[in-house]
């Protein structure tokens, strides 16, 4: 079953992103960085899903683009998928575009592929396998 896994969230600081929710009396993972993507983060549990607050590491960042041509907000839907080599060998059987063919491994060890928004009727979406 493919089931919603988080919301990715581009913030230009983590401290202050995450206090509102810290307020709400959510809890806050510790952060994370994923060095390959060049961001800093943290995962906030909401009922069934998550919110991922992404926070740049360097200016050259895709979030730091995304933060400097759109602001701060939704960057991205991530869907859990049972098998992931399989979707993408779908995908590309129907000429999907992806951000990268490379499956990626992210913050909490996932594994991850980017579907580019020219896809997706504008949204990026994310595409992590199960656990």
């Amino acid at each position: 079953m493919i089931t919603i896994d988080h919301l990715g969230i581009a913030v230009k600081s983590l401290a202050t992103a995450k206090s509102i929710y810290e307020t709400l009396g959510l809890e806050v993972s510790p952060e994370e960085t994923v060095p390959q993507e060049k961001v800093r983060l943290v995962m906030v549990p909401v009922g069934e899903t998550r919110l991922e607050l992404l926070e740049a590491t360097s200016e050259d960042s895709t979030i730091a683009k995304f933060i400097a041509k759109r602001g701060e907000g939704l960057h991205h839907v991530s869907l859990r998928v049972p098998d992931l080599v399989a979707a993408v060998a779908r995908l590309k059987k129907d000429g999907v575009r992806l951000v990268s063919e490379d499956i990626k491994t992210g913050a909490g060890g996932h594994r991850y592929v980017f579907v580019h928004p020219a896809s997706t009727g504008g949204v990026l979406l994310e595409l992590v396998e199960g656990h």
